[in-house]
């Protein structure tokens, strides 16, 4: 029994794993890491705008690792635009910094699926030379997570330290000045976390497997020696 429950938590692991790694990949492909409003504050000041007038003036703008959109409100309407962080805007933001964003997850995608098939191997006990047992599966998973936090840390010193919204905001606007009014994170930012979060599910499920249970024997009847049968 204990085997066979050591086998289950192997296996959750290497699902977890695998979906971790699933989780990334999508957050990393998708545009909506971030979204806010946006004041034209140029616009605004040119006429004057007061509290009531200003809606015509704000607009939105969401963004990704890749990729992003804004809506301007100039006074004259929303106009929509989508644009790209590389190869042009990157240069105008902390090159630095997003591109070790973009490095730590692919790290991490990397750790995860090593850590899937470490949980495999560990599951069915296929023999191999390399880092084995509970102790090794902890490392991978260890590994993974911390390269996600990392990921997203470096994301929200961007954000809140390096001024990436107003940046993205306001790169190729000769004319008008954005400022931001608000800003939220999105999914694709949430999906991070919560792959970070399966990772430390991951140690608690091998650390869980690390715990010896007794073994349930069955009581012997005991034998009645008799006379005859010490003669024979």
């Amino acid at each position: 029994m204990p085997g066979c429950f050591k086998k289950t938590l192997f296996a959750l692991a290497s699902l977890i794993s695998f979906v971790s790694s699933i989780l990334i990949v999508v957050a990393m492909g998708t545009p909506k890491w971030m979204t806010g409003k946006i004041l034209c504050k140029t616009g605004a000041d040119l006429v004057n705008a007061t509290d009531p007038e200003l809606v015509k003036f704000i607009g939105e703008i969401y963004y990704g690792l890749f990729r992003g959109g804004k809506i301007r409100q100039c006074g004259l309407g929303g106009r929509r635009s989508k644009f790209t962080i590389f190869p042009h805007m990157v240069k105008k933001l902390n090159t630095g910094l997003h591109v070790m964003i973009i490095m730590f997850l692919c790290v991490a995608i990397f750790f995860s699926l090593v850590s899937f098939g470490f949980c495999i191997l560990n599951a069915i006990k296929v023999p191999y030379r390399a880092i084995k047992g509970p102790a090794g599966v902890c490392l991978w998973n260890f590994l993974a997570g911390g390269f996600i936090v990392l990921a997203v840390t470096s994301f929200m010193a961007a954000v809140k330290l390096h001024h990436l919204t107003e940046r993205i905001a306001n790169f190729r606007e000769n004319v008008f000045q954005f400022v931001i009014l608000e800003e939220r994170f999105e999914d694709c930012f949430w999906l991070c976390v919560a792959s970070a979060t399966a990772h430390a599910v991951n140690l608690l499920l091998i650390a869980i497997s690390g715990i010896h249970f007794p073994k349930i024997k069955t009581k012997t009847e005991e034998a009645n020696v008799t006379a005859e049968d010490i003669m024979y």
